[in-house]
């Protein structure tokens, strides 16, 4: 069994005193259901990570934390139900040509404030499987845990600055990508170690996914992409548009192998030394 993060333990019996001369107040929550997933007409994969158990009998709190699919099927209903939530920053992970085919359109005066970078998202080892003899399922596993060690190299720059928001309190703040369930779901499970969420309970919550990701959203047009899925076999198209322990784990391997662990590739990595660790405890859990 996974043990708890050594760093976390010793975070937790250090007072949760301000780190700086002017210290980030809790970012404040509205009163809403306690929902997993968040009940939007046009949203995908639309979840709340609050509720799970941190380290030292603390809990992440409920309607501050949120990971998504892409939002450009959300309705005006939708928008308000965000907006009630009082959702003040989204990263975006979706590159250029993922977020000019699928614009979110926030209402005028009530956006939060969109964070995303102008890149090309590197496929290439998907786009392989698209080639003129189908992918076995295994083929197409294999392909995808290859893919979740090359998301944190590449989104490193991305998720640093997902943590900095994170840490001037600007929350509530929610993170997707187009399905919600890889760059968005390597982000969760950075996000929930970081806050000493047991990996047993980041895990369950990356394959969530399987139940909330509805693929069809993605696949279901008239476009060549579409057409391309459409022509896979069952199992090959499940492994792309579902999630797999191994995925994940091929990330904890990753960060199991770091000089120091969890810990040091959370310091070595990501920058997040114990001092910043522990706020982001004292902002984002509760007794």
């Amino acid at each position: 069994m996974h043990m708890r993060l050594p760093l976390i333990l010793i975070a937790m019996l250090l007072p949760l005193a301000p780190v700086v001369a002017k210290a980030v107040a809790p970012p404040q929550v509205v009163a809403a259901p306690h929902d997993r997933l968040l009940p939007l007409q046009g949203g995908n994969n639309f979840r709340d990570l609050g509720g799970y158990r941190a380290a030292e009998g603390r809990s992440v709190r409920w309607g501050l934390l949120f990971r998504s699919g892409a939002m450009a099927s959300l309705t005006p209903a939708d928008f308000a139900t965000l907006a009630g939530r009082g959702i003040r920053t989204v990263c975006d992970f979706r590159d250029v040509r993922e977020r000019t085919s699928a614009p979110v359109n926030w209402p005028a005066g009530k956006a939060p404030v969109v964070l995303a970078d102008d890149y090309q998202n590197d496929m290439s080892a998907i786009a392989r499987l698209f080639g003129p003899t189908l992918p076995s399922g295994e083929q197409a596993r294999a392909a995808m845990t290859s893919t979740y060690p090359q998301i944190l190299k590449q989104f490193n720059g991305q998720y640093r600055r997902m943590f900095g928001e994170l840490l001037a309190g600007r929350a509530p703040l929610a993170f997707n990508c187009s399905a919600g369930k890889d760059r968005t779901g390597v982000a969760a499970a950075l996000l929930l170690t970081a806050l000493g969420v047991r990996r047993q309970d980041v895990i369950g919550d990356y394959l969530l996914s399987n139940r909330y990701f509805d693929p069809g959203k993605l696949t279901g047009g008239n476009d060549p992409q579409s057409a391309m899925f459409r022509r896979m076999p069952p199992e090959a198209l499940q492994a792309i548009m579902g999630v797999d322990r191994a995925y994940i784990e091929a990330v904890f391997a990753v960060m199991d192998a770091h000089k120091g662990g969890v810990d040091g590739y959370l310091v070595g990595e990501l920058g997040l030394n114990l001092t910043e660790r522990r706020e982001l405890v004292r902002l984002y859990t509760e007794r």
